[in-house]
């Protein structure tokens, strides 16, 4: 059994630096109460929640939500690193899509700490031991945090393999600074230069500046699905409707290629990717608006050719002719993506649907995509698991 599900509803708070957010609770319930308002429901009519974030305690999920209510629905805690939001999506849609549910919410919320990311259990075997014996073999033990070290070593292998630049990198993060200066939802707002993201402080020589990265964010998003059944029952008008939607974890290949852009996803990403367009029967050349998982300048660029927005190798090409921004062939990140949104892990997922659900109705304002009719979401976690979700505007 398939049906057709909507996103009916989205909602999001400002993303904001560890320390000057509310407590994860209030964080996700305002976000919740501002989906469940937009879709025009109220909470006792959600029968299934799926709630994802990364750093906290068994059963979060639930203290999030009895702000909210207390219905005795089942409440489902998802934890998949950096795509944890879009993972909740994924089981949301297909409660929906199977019929399990007629209505069903997905919510991610996050309350980091200042720094680079890190594990915190010590006393047992990591989840990333086959991804640092991989790095150290392939990079070295360079003396940076363990996200910098696989991404700035694929974005190291992607410059050895095509020549690819470090500027080009720096104008990824500058083109990200000038969309988020019409997003008050993002954490920094101020527009770059390329000089200022090349001048910023380096923190691997020749591979990347401290610009080139994402902060550590707290926030939250949230989003409420539900069948055609539910909407004409209610009287509701779905908008946008999930087209189609796949998620795919690691393969052999992710260490056997002895490839960093293999070892931060790649092939998971662009499989993933063709998934999508196969299940929606489109390409790439179909859509107008992308949100992509930028945790690094790095991994857009990397994007950019497993989505199949351009040849493999023509990334560099693909920024310099600004077919990345607004007037360009794709405008990929309109709200500022990661690198200037800000990167709260469990909420990212659910902030970029909430991005393109509203550039597909048309309520973006100044960062508005016009004629945007189809959009692509893609969230990747190391470890890893890759979401690519396709909305359409109906």
């Amino acid at each position: 059994m398939s049906r057709n599900v909507y996103v009916i509803g989205v909602g999001m708070i400002p993303f904001v630096k560890p320390g000057a957010n509310a407590p994860y609770p209030q964080m996700a319930a305002t976000a919740l109460r501002a989906a469940l308002a937009d879709a025009g429901v109220g909470y006792p009519q959600v029968e299934q929640a799926y709630v994802g974030y990364v750093y906290g305690d068994s059963t979060s999920g639930q203290r999030a939500l009895y702000e909210v209510g207390m219905s005795g629905i089942p409440v489902i805690n998802v934890n998949n690193n950096c795509s944890t939001g879009s993972s909740a999506l994924f089981l949301a849609n297909q409660a929906v899509r199977s019929g399990s549910a007629e209505c069903a919410l997905a919510l991610g919320f996050e309350q980091m700490s200042p720094g680079a990311l890190g594990t915190l259990f010590d006393d047992r075997p990591s989840p990333f031991e086959h991804f640092d014996r991989t790095t150290g073999e392939l990079v070295g033990q360079a003396n940076v945090p363990m996200a910098l070290r696989y991404f700035g070593g694929a974005g190291q292998a992607h410059m050895q393999a095509f020549g690819t630049r470090l500027e080009t990198f720096a104008k990824i993060r500058a083109k990200a600074s000038r969309h988020a200066a019409n997003n008050p939802m993002a954490l920094f707002r101020n527009v770059l230069s390329v000089e200022d993201v090349m001048n910023s402080p380096v923190v691997w020589p020749g591979v990347m500046t401290r610009l080139m990265a994402c902060p550590p964010t707290c926030g939250a998003g949230a989003a409420i699905l539900c069948s055609e059944d539910f909407l004409k029952r209610h009287g509701l008008k779905g908008t946008v409707r999930i087209r189609a939607q796949s998620m795919t974890t690691d393969t052999p290949k992710t260490f056997a290629a002895h490839d960093m852009r293999e070892v931060v996803g790649f092939s998971m990403a662009r499989t993933a990717a063709q998934k999508a367009y196969e299940v929606a029967g489109v390409g790439p050349q179909d859509i107008q608006v992308v949100e992509l998982h930028d945790c690094f300048a790095h991994n857009e660029l990397l994007s950019y050719e497993a989505l199949g927005l351009c040849p493999i190798g023509g990334a560099e090409r693909f920024v310099e002719d600004g077919d990345n921004t607004y007037g360009g062939k794709f405008v990929t990140n309109p709200s500022g993506g990661l690198l200037s949104k800000g990167h709260p892990l469990g909420a990212t997922g659910l902030a970029q649907c909430t991005e393109l659900v509203q550039q597909l109705r048309g309520q973006c304002g100044p960062r508005q995509v016009e004629g945007a009719r189809l959009a692509l979401q893609h969230n990747l976690g190391l470890g890893g698991a890759c979401v690519v979700t396709l909305y359409e505007k109906v």
